[in-house]
């Protein structure tokens, strides 16, 4: 906004200088206020908008820290509309935006409404859908001036339209709430829902379902995302949200429609971190690119989908696993980031106690029997018998799989995909694969009698079989097994062993430090043997996005059966006898060995207790 014409015993503002009226200048001058060097340099010095945040608006520094990435990943996006997207107290939020300006801050006074909370005759000559959407309102005149709140400090290409529109020399600019603007709007009848396609950044604001229209990608075809770029507004933003999510070494992308915005969440070593907001207009066409990408029906938004996406990022290839399900605003989309990568890792690597890995080491080489990994979706089960399966010899060994889907491909690995539609279960492809001559057998679960069953005859016949159930720990699995239909005494003769595991998150090397922990927690260590004094907490950096933890390890329990466990087995005992009796013969739980990590300064206390419930 170009400043007006001084008097000559007024400092005259350069030319293009955003000016706002002074709060100590007189009420009724009808001049804008230019500040002079003397007040610059004080302003430069005076603190920032994320100490002010912190300190007036109560919000913590991580929370900040997320949400200004948020901002510099999302086009049009603030600091100050992020964090009221996530909660924050607007009333102290804008008081901070208003101090950091150097502005006065003003709650409208909505019971008075027309009769001096507002000017309704000012606000009928800018109109409602102006004010709606560019969050300012006219409050008052004093003198020949317009006082007109406003949501944002900035705004100073609108402020000069409002004084055009409003046919006055000067305005002075106070700070004001969204909610205010709001209720002032209600009480003059104006809906005050809010235009979320408002603030579209220029590369977003020609989205439209339309420009989705690409050939129809084959089965066995690959998206090259970077090829792709600048195709069109979806399609690159598509590519953008992948491309970050490989970056920031997401494993799953979650993309959420609601009533009025849409959220882009990645899950990073375990945790949903909300990261980009595009705008809620971009709902149906982001999720039609995807279907597309995946093969999927894009005319079907009644009932859920699953495809696969296959593409090509910084050179990588990489398969993304796509399901959509329909919501009330359209349909939520989670991608699974499956990358080569993350699976290649050897047991050594996997955070094994050295005497749980020998133990495991000696298990995976035996020549019959069952062997089993538990634990919930995402504890890393099919890493871990991936890695297995590597440590054996490919060239000597017929090793074939049944999964659902098939994940990750294993090169001299016979895998096969489970499709229960048309009747491939597990337990028909089990039968199958009996009759190809197999040595070691890798079924992705073991979840009806008729799987458990075959395994169970498999393993008594001579052949190593591999398999997972989604049990907590690992003696209630062997329960498990009794309560689908198998006799006592053939679970206690077919299973060799069973391995519980979590992942927690690895605290960040860069960041971690040492802080006294409280004095409930510091008797707790004390009498799990661990000194207080040496256990490590998360501290936050740039390398671990403040959070304190980067990358994750994994705890483990190791259930081995001998004969003395096959008798007990053969007894049928309850699962909570069965436990205590491992427990018993020296078996490690999980949460013991997490504070093994603990001790070893791997991980907190406070992410053993989030994945662990207390042993016997």
């Amino acid at each position: 906004m170009e400043p007006e014409t001084q008097p000559e015993t007024q400092p005259e503002a350069e030319p293009g200088t955003p000016v706002a009226v002074h709060p100590s200048e007189d009420p009724d001058s009808i001049f804008e206020y230019a500040p002079d060097a003397d007040e610059l340099d004080e302003a430069s010095e005076s603190p920032g908008l994320a100490q002010l945040l912190r300190e007036g608006a109560g919000v913590s520094g991580e929370t900040i820290s997320e949400a200004e990435k948020i901002a510099k990943q999302t086009p049009g996006r603030t600091l100050v509309d992020i964090l009221l997207e996530r909660g924050a107290d607007e009333d102290a939020v804008q008081a901070a935006v208003a101090k950091h300006a150097g502005l006065p801050f003003e709650r409208i006074d909505l019971e008075a409404g027309l009769d001096g909370g507002f000017d309704g005759r000012l606000l009928q000559r800018l109109t409602p859908e102006f004010c709606k959407l560019n969050g300012v309102m006219p409050l008052r005149t004093e003198g020949s001036r317009v006082v007109v709140g406003s949501v944002k400090p900035d705004n100073v290409f609108i402020l000069d339209e409002v004084k055009s529109r409003l046919g006055v020399p000067s305005i002075k600019l106070v700070i004001v709430t969204w909610f205010d603007i709001r209720g002032a709007l209600e009480i003059i009848g104006e809906d005050s829902t809010e235009d979320s396609t408002a603030d579209l950044s220029s590369i977003l604001e020609d989205v439209d379902e339309s420009d989705v229209a690409v050939a129809e990608i084959g089965a066995d075809d690959a998206v090259d995302l970077e090829q792709q770029a600048g195709e069109s507004p979806v399609i690159r933003y598509v590519n953008y949200i992948i491309q970050t999510a490989i970056k920031e070494g997401a494993s799953d992308i979650h993309v959420e429609p609601a009533e009025k915005k849409l959220k882009v969440r990645f899950r990073i070593d375990g945790v949903l971190f909300e990261m980009l907001n595009p705008p809620a207009s971009m709902s149906a066409a982001i999720t039609s690119r995807l279907k597309i990408m995946a093969n999927l029906d894009i005319s079907e938004r009644r009932i859920p989908q699953d495809g696969r996406i296959r593409c090509t990022v910084q050179g990588r290839k990489l398969d993304l696993r796509v399901s959509t399900l329909p919501n009330g605003h359209g349909e939520k989309t989670v991608m699974r980031i499956l990358d080569t990568r993350s699976i290649n890792v050897q047991l050594e690597d996997l955070g094994f106690d050295p005497s749980t890995l020998e133990i495991w080491s000696n298990q995976i080489k035996s020549p019959h029997g069952i062997l089993l990994v538990t634990g919930p979706t995402g504890s890393g089960k099919t890493t871990t018998l991936y890695s297995s399966l590597r440590q054996l010899d490919k060239n000597k060994l017929n090793i074939s799989t049944v999964e659902d889907p098939v994940e990750y491909h294993l090169d001299g690995i016979t895998q096969t995909q489970m499709h229960e539609k048309i009747g491939m279960t597990f337990g028909k492809a089990l039968k199958a694969l009996l009759r190809q001559d197999p040595d070691v057998i890798m079924l992705g679960e073991i979840r009806d009698m008729e799987t458990a069953h075959t395994a169970v005859q498999a393993a008594l016949t001579g052949h190593l079989v591999l398999s997972t159930l989604h049990t907590n720990d690992a003696p209630s699995s062997i329960t498990r097994l009794v309560n689908i239909g198998l006799e006592p005494f053939l679970v206690g003769a077919a299973v060799n062993a069973v391995l519980a595991q979590r992942l927690v998150r690895r605290l960040c090397p860069h960041c971690k430090t040492h802080e006294p922990p409280s004095e409930e927690m510091g008797e707790y260590l004390q009498m799990q043997g661990i000194d207080a004094e040496t256990v490590w907490t998360p501290q936050g950096c740039d390398r671990c996005r403040n959070t304190g933890y980067a990358g994750r390890v994994g705890i483990y329990e190791m259930l081995a059966v001998d004969d003395q466990v096959r008798d007990i087995i053969a007894r049928n005992p309850n699962v909570a006898e069965f436990r205590k009796l491992c427990v018993d013969r020296g078996m490690v739980t999980l949460r013991g060995d997490g504070l093994r990590k603990v001790k070893q300064g791997l991980t907190t206390i406070q992410e053993i207790f989030r994945v662990t419930e207390a042993a016997i």
